[in-house]
């Protein structure tokens, strides 16, 4: 009886569409797992139209936040991943600050523990980081208040909502900053 061995072509073919199969079906492997940093939304309606905040929420697993992960002074793209962005059919007053109806990047800036400032960004479509300096529509000041036990995922919510009003509000840690929205007239 004769004893057939593939040829080394044929091994190195086989071994190619072996590799090929895994490396197609290691990035499904891969989506199956939760992120990390899973993607989140806030909504909200005011005058009558949905204002939407799409972001990704970071845990803390067992880091230090406030001061550490997210340093005083310095900007900070407000989530994880993609860029934090907001998209308002309807032109809005954030704090102080004129918000013309469209979308937006959002980022903070946590000077210390006792102040922040709120940043809409003009340029929309990049990864969280780096900063894109240059592009902010303006900054307003934010509300620096401390929750009651400490919050292990950033979360963005909407409180206190009327039909043309609301707090945006950034909790995380023991922290909860937020800033007045409401309808420009």
């Amino acid at each position: 009886m004769k004893t057939i061995f593939p040829s080394s072509n044929f091994r190195f073919l086989l071994a190619a569409a072996l590799f090929a199969v895994a490396a197609v079906s290691a990035p499904a492997q891969q989506s199956a797992r939760p992120m990390p940093s899973p993607p989140a939304q806030a909504d909200v309606t005011l005058g009558g139209q949905q204002v939407v905040v799409k972001y990704n929420s970071p845990a803390m697993r067992g880091r230090k936040i406030m001061g550490g992960l997210v340093p005083w002074g310095q900007e900070w793209r407000t989530g994880a991943n993609p860029a934090t962005t907001i998209i308002t059919p309807v032109d809005l007053m954030i704090g102080d600050l004129h918000v013309p109806a469209g979308t937006y990047t959002l980022f903070t800036l946590p000077v210390n523990e006792h102040e922040w400032k709120f940043i809409v960004s003009t340029k929309t479509g990049e990864w969280g980081i780096p900063y894109p300096a240059g592009n902010d529509l303006g900054r307003t000041a934010m509300h620096v208040g401390t929750l009651p036990a400490p919050q292990e995922s950033m979360t963005i919510s909407f409180e206190h909502t009327t039909a043309n009003s609301t707090e945006l509000h950034v909790k995380w840690e023991t922290t909860d900053v937020s800033v007045p929205v409401k309808v420009a007239k």
